[in-house]
């Protein structure tokens, strides 16, 4: 399992209070902590993620909570799209250097043939 956090060590790394995490976990679909048998929060890294986005839309950004919601679940929308894309341009990248791994091999080739005519 991977780590996790408690409310108020997240609440310190984002400097905020806990009572701002426990209400953007009431607003956003995306916070919802794992709770321990007692009931405690434990928030993930994924979590802290998401929280950190919220928080910059909110805080930096100035958008409403609504408009926060909406950024994120634009986002999430298109991440696969991104994902696709990341994966169409990593696959460009790894057949170019291919073909320029042959182009370097055939001139070698022919340098071998040049010299021994």
């Amino acid at each position: 399992m991977s780590r996790t956090y408690r409310i108020g060590q997240v609440a310190r790394k984002l400097d905020v209070n806990t009572s701002v995490l426990r209400y953007w976990e009431t607003e956003f679909p995306q916070i919802h902590p794992i709770r321990t048998r007692s009931g405690q929060r434990l928030y993930t890294e994924e979590h802290i993620k998401t929280l950190r986005m919220i928080q910059y839309l909110v805080y930096d950004e100035g958008l409403t909570i609504e408009g926060a919601r909406k950024r994120l679940r634009e986002r999430s929308q298109l991440q696969p799209i991104k994902e696709k894309i990341d994966a169409e341009q990593s696959a460009h990248v790894q057949t170019r250097a291919l073909k320029l791994q042959i182009i370097d091999e055939l001139l070698d080739m022919k340098r071998i043939l040049e010299g021994k005519k």
